[in-house]
């Protein structure tokens, strides 16, 4: 891993917990904007789970399933979670800030992850990048595939790569962030912010 992603990695996650403590204390939710937040983080859900079951990390340059559509699908349903979130929290300042750190912090990993793939994969990972957008997928193309590129049982989604990936963690995280934004409900009646 590089210093520079390295340096984006590390202070995603220092700033990540106080950025959600300055969103709980902004948040003004309303059941109708925490179901509609939730159904949204829960297509996000979906989106990285889906993709968490075609990564294979260290090993081999994802190019199939939800990787044919967009480099950085992980990070796609990463943003639906913050839309969810940004919804469910009812408040444009908090929203804002959400957004500011996931387009700040996502991006810049983004960018030094695809450098450390280039370093890696070299002229196999430039194809697969002229072929398939960083970020926001291509949906009315067919994914193209170079020919030989990954036998079938790397092409199929694996529950046992799912679980290597541990995205049961993003599931439980946002069950959980979704109880603090229900909660922040009681205490503003209970408590007046």
């Amino acid at each position: 891993m590089s210093p520079q992603r390295k340096f984006w990695m590390r202070w995603r996650v220092r700033l990540g917990y106080p950025i959600a403590v300055v969103y709980w204390l902004l948040a003004t939710p309303t059941l109708r904007a925490i179901l509609i937040g939730g159904v949204i983080a829960a297509f996000g859900l979906l989106v990285r789970g889906l993709a968490a079951g075609y990564l294979r990390k260290d090993q081999q340059l994802a190019v199939a399933g939800p990787y044919a559509l967009s480099r950085n699908p992980l990070y796609l349903g990463s943003s639906f979670l913050a839309v969810g979130f940004a919804i469910a929290g009812h408040s444009w300042v908090a929203g804002a800030l959400l957004w500011t750190y996931f387009a700040v912090f996502y991006y810049a990993v983004m960018r030094n992850e695809e450098s450390d793939l280039r370093a890696r994969f070299g002229a196999e990972y430039e194809s697969y990048a002229a072929r398939v957008p960083l970020f926001f997928p291509r949906l009315f193309r067919t994914p193209e595939r170079p020919p030989g590129s990954g036998t079938k049982a790397e092409e199929g989604f694996s529950w046992q790569l799912y679980r290597r990936n541990r995205e049961s963690r993003a599931l439980l995280g946002t069950i959980s962030a979704l109880a603090a934004v229900a909660l922040r409900i009681w205490v503003r009646a209970h408590f007046g912010h």
